[in-house]
């Protein structure tokens, strides 16, 4: 039986949900088909709006009011990703609106919300993948019952194109058939162009006819505007495709955008917090008098987990804390680096790992023959976000209220709520922008903490967490070591081809906390021995090799892991593309050749490799070139990139990166580019530093500058092809990730005639 839900209960009753295979299978039995048996779970959801003097909700989407301002509800996070304009444009231009007329509003979680999408790739586990159809039918309802409102996985935009297009042609007919039966003609003769009702000859304001349009009923079949991005007469007034201007970006500029720090409620004091090594067990001392004679402090609140300082401002409250000198009992011997490695390579010797991406018969190509092995490994990667984790919470006899960023929000609201004895109606979280992410927020600890300051002290509270601590407690994307095998024909073929890769399973880990409420070493023992497919994704290789298998090897490695940009992508692609080069290097053949022979019919990832040697100039990575080349399929999207690398008195410098993409027809090409881009910057970042190096429980860097990561001024030009596609866009956040490392350890080795075969990067490498 699988588990999915919280495993607490609270005075709103118990999130624990059974799911197995045998409870669904009778339902659907029982109502002859595939339909579920889940009979007291609602088939329908009411959207969720609060509406102002003046507005008028349409759906679950949109509200306008009478001035014909476009009010679009977005329940996605944005955290620097574009999202609160590009699900709107989508919306606007079905609309037909006037672009300066839209405005953006967070959505309150609920059932119309749930992001099935990324609720699939998450949940299906080993049973409800077996039963295929039912399964999917399975985490869909059950993510629109537990509102799993969640952002990650590049999903925004495909999971809820589709329904901002319908939101907008819904609204678009029921604003016509208004003006309709004002002019006395078939609303079929009217439409809306640049924010303007129109039968051809006579005009009216939308905000005219809102009152009146509420009151049409909608056609079962909608009439969706045709996809024409640029196309001749009929793509005037549209939206796609276009640099619309970013709703999110005046705010941020002239400072008036709101983060969790810049929360200011009456009464409100400050706190800052310390909690224990990785894995450690409770707190087990602290010296409270020390901390009490800092001037500001006014209390220390401790649980067995962590400790904190509230004061009347943040910095008294951190120099309280670094007063406390707490000390805390840890589970076993302290974490290291060596232990982690250890432990990596016991998963690899252990015995045989889980199959799960397999094609042709590996035993007799490899039986007796000579193979191609090379071992490769990756460290923790930190997030390292600007923003630290932050929450302001005030908890009254009302309930609790919480400003903070977060990509579950209906999950953090459920923590909370079961952590203060409440019920989730009682608890309200106000979406704020996230000043960085890529994975982090989507945990709820900091709430928590947060709430239960603020009922010890009876008032708000604004707790930040200090940049050390946000080190120390974060949720690195997983270590991982792969050994990979090959065998090469004739010509240079790849005959066969194994990757072993030993990790733990990160995404099953950071969902036993989110979704059951395990504490950190609960969370390490229920998934120490699974085999996950998340934890190779992306080694289900682009490549037409007859002969290929993937096996994972689940590690329990001490060290909680989490969601992180391109989570395992970005080992995998390390991992194949870096021994691609190697195999090139052996069959003596240019390294773009020896991919293009073996795309068979991948035309996309093809295009993109020639458009970027041909943008690049590409050299074929010949000795002193300082050139490297790799590629990458994910979330739909397919990428070539070409770095160029150079040493400067040892420090590694990346003068150009050029990237060729096929992710779509973008919605809005400038954030695409702009997404693209910071990828593209984060992988050169997480292939030369960034990493969690332990030792005796903690982190050996607790400061930015400590991180090795580049400086801008080491990153020179960065250019993005964009391939022209009349395919829907596909989700851009994580693509340029993985295929940085790979290709810029292709071009170290240009240089300086050694593999780089560990990330990050160092100067001893192989």
């Amino acid at each position: 039986m699988r588990q999915i839900g919280t495993g607490k209960g609270s005075k709103g009753g118990s999130h624990s949900i059974q799911i197995s295979r045998r409870t669904v299978v009778i339902g659907a039995l029982a109502a002859g088909g595939l339909a579920l048996g889940w009979a007291v779970w609602p088939r329908s959801y009411a959207p969720r709006l609060n509406l102002a003097p003046g507005e008028q909700g349409f759906n679950a989407f949109l509200k306008i009011d009478r001035t014909g301002q476009i009010i679009v509800l977005v329940p996605q996070a944005e955290l620097g990703q574009g999202v609160y304009t590009i699900l709107p444009q989508v919306l606007a231009d079905e609309l037909g609106a006037d672009w300066r007329t839209v405005a953006v509003q967070p959505a309150q979680p609920g059932p119309l919300y749930a992001n099935t999408l990324l609720a699939r790739e998450w949940l299906e586990g080993t049973t409800l993948r077996a039963m295929g159809t039912v399964a999917d039918k399975a985490v869909d309802e059950y993510a629109r019952r537990e509102s799993l409102v969640l952002t990650g996985g590049s999903t925004s935009l495909p999971m809820f194109r589709q329904a901002y297009r319908e939101a907008g042609a819904g609204a678009r007919v029921l604003l016509c058939k208004a003006a309709a039966a004002r002019w006395d003609v078939p609303w079929e003769s009217c439409d809306i162009v640049d924010g303007l009702v129109t039968d051809g000859t006579r005009t009216l304001r939308i905000g005219e006819l809102v009152d009146e349009a509420v009151g049409f009923d909608v056609p079962a079949i909608l009439p969706l505007r045709q996809d024409k991005q640029g196309e001749g007469d009929e793509s005037r007034g549209r939206l796609l495709g276009t640099d619309a201007p970013r709703i999110d970006l005046p705010a941020k500029i002239d400072g008036s955008a709101n983060f969790a720090a810049d929360i200011r409620l009456p009464d409100m004091v400050f706190a800052s917090i310390r909690q224990g090594p990785v894995a450690s067990l409770r707190l087990k001392s602290l010296n409270e008098r020390a901390a009490r004679k800092v001037p500001g402090v006014l209390d220390v609140i401790r649980t067995d987990e962590w400790v904190a300082v509230a004061a009347t401002n943040w910095w008294a409250a951190n120099q309280g804390l670094g007063r406390l000198e707490p000390l805390f009992e840890t589970a076993g011997p302290p974490l290291t680096n060596a232990a982690i490695e250890s432990a990596l390579k016991a998963a690899m010797d252990g015995g045989e790992g889980e199959r799960f991406f397999s094609r042709g018969d590996l035993g007799p190509v490899f039986d007796k023959a000579r193979v191609h092995s090379v071992t490769y490994s990756v460290a923790p990667a930190l997030h390292l976000a600007l923003e630290p984790m932050a929450v302001t919470a005030r908890v009254s006899d009302a309930g609790a209220e919480l400003w903070m960023p977060s990509q579950a929000p209906g999950l953090a609201i459920r923590a909370v709520a079961d952590a203060l004895g409440l019920s989730e109606s009682a608890v309200t979280l106000y979406p704020l922008f996230a000043g960085g992410s890529f994975g982090r927020k989507i945990e709820a600890d900091a709430a928590v903490q947060a709430a239960l300051i603020s009922r010890r002290m009876k008032v708000p509270v604004q707790l930040q967490w200090s940049r050390s601590e946000d080190i120390i407690h974060d949720r690195p994307a997983a270590p991982a070591h792969a050994k990979m095998v090959a065998k090469l024909g004739r010509g240079g073929l790849i005959e066969g081809m194994q990757a072993k890769v030993a990790a733990p399973a990160a995404l099953a880990q950071m969902w036993r906390r989110i979704g059951h409420g395990d504490d950190v070493l609960a969370s390490l023992d229920a998934t120490a021995t699974t085999a996950d497919r998340l934890a190779v994704s992306g080694l289900d290789t682009p490549y037409a090799i007859a002969n290929y298998a993937v096996d994972h090897h689940p590690a329990r490695i001490g060290l909680p892991s989490g969601c992180w940009r391109s989570d395992a992508d970005r080992n995998s692609a390390f991992f194949r593309e870096s021994f691609i080069n190697e195999l090139a290097e052996a069959a003596h053949v240019e390294p773009m050749s020896f991919r293009i022979q073996m795309l068979g019919g991948n035309a996309r990832l093809a295009r993109c490799l020639t458009t970027v040697a041909a943008l690049g100039e590409w050299q074929g990575g010949q000795p002193g070139s300082g050139q490297g080349l790799a590629c990458h399929v994910m979330d739909g999207c397919a990428i070539a990139v070409i770095v160029t690398a150079a040493l400067d008195g040892g420090r590694i410098r990346v003068p150009r990166i050029l990237a060729a993409v096929d992710c779509g027809a973008p919605v809005n090409p400038d954030i695409v580019r702009q997404q693209i881009e910071g990828g593209l910057i984060f992988g050169v970042a997480a292939a030369l530093g960034g990493a969690g190096e332990y030792r005796g429980g903690l982190p050996v860097a607790l400061q930015l500058g400590d991180m090795n990561l580049p400086r801008m001024a080491e990153i020179g030009t960065i250019t993005v092809e964009l391939i022209a596609s009349r395919d829907d866009q596909a989700g851009v956040d994580e693509i340029g990730v993985p295929a940085v490392a790979p290709a810029l350890a292709s071009a170290l080795h240009s240089l300086t005639g050694r593999r780089w075969r560990r990330l990050p990067f160092a100067g001893d490498d192989e």
